[in-house]
């Protein structure tokens, strides 16, 4: 799992049948101390995220998991919005 921040839409006029209704957005990981980490990508949103939240995101098989047992095309899944976190 890995914290990343919401920074686009991804605006398609034609998808995989199994990605209907599916939101997809661009996420920038970022570092515990907020700080992007490694390139942008495309992630399925199940959890309604919006830009500019801070999201958790996996990647791999575990990304269609929320969608079971559909098998949804995607390497990285949005699954969690975070309300905050501590370093401490």
């Amino acid at each position: 799992m890995q914290l990343a921040k919401v920074i686009g839409d991804v605006v398609i006029t034609r998808k995989d049948e199994n990605l209907t209704g599916i939101a997809l957005l661009v996420v920038q990981p970022i570092g515990a101390d907020g700080a992007a980490s490694g390139r942008a990508l495309v992630a399925v949103d199940s959890v309604g995220a919006g830009v500019g939240e801070t999201v958790f995101v996996v990647r791999g098989k575990e990304a269609m998991f929320p969608w079971y047992p559909t098998e949804v095309p995607a390497d990285a899944g949005i699954v969690g919005i975070v309300d905050r976190w501590d370093i401490g």
